[in-house]
């Protein structure tokens, strides 16, 4: 990573190719940067010691909960507490920048397909 220029998110998004697969844009001090394109249905997870933020680039995306369902449009931020079960959806492509310390893995304890390396970077 060039730690003397920008980062301009959308020239980083136009390289992910794959759903679900976050790749890691920044780092401060013990948290990623992750950006990652989404669309169906992700696997429901949690995270037991940390929380984690979601930003919505472009797109829309619904965070699930057991008891009730969080709506993001572009441009809208939300936070998971940790140890909350959650499983994110979007019906159409997503776009989104998420905020998490280094390690997490995207599925929590949650073996799946969809479970990513935790510090791919683009």
């Amino acid at each position: 990573m060039n730690t003397q220029s920008a980062v301009n998110l959308h020239h980083q998004l136009a390289k992910i190719t794959e759903h679900w697969s976050p790749r890691v844009i920044a780092q401060l001090n013990d948290y990623y940067f992750k950006l990652v394109k989404v669309k169906g249905d992700f696997v429901w997870h949690s995270h037991e010691d940390t929380d984690e933020a979601f930003l919505v680039l472009e797109g829309q995306l619904t965070i699930k909960f057991r008891e009730y369902d969080v709506e993001l449009k572009r441009g809208e931020l939300f936070v998971v507490p940790r140890g909350v079960e959650h499983c994110p959806v979007a019906a159409d492509e997503c776009s989104i920048l998420i905020i998490e310390p280094r390690g997490v893995v995207n599925t929590g304890a949650v073996s799946s397909d969809l479970t990513a390396a935790t510090d791919q970077w683009i």
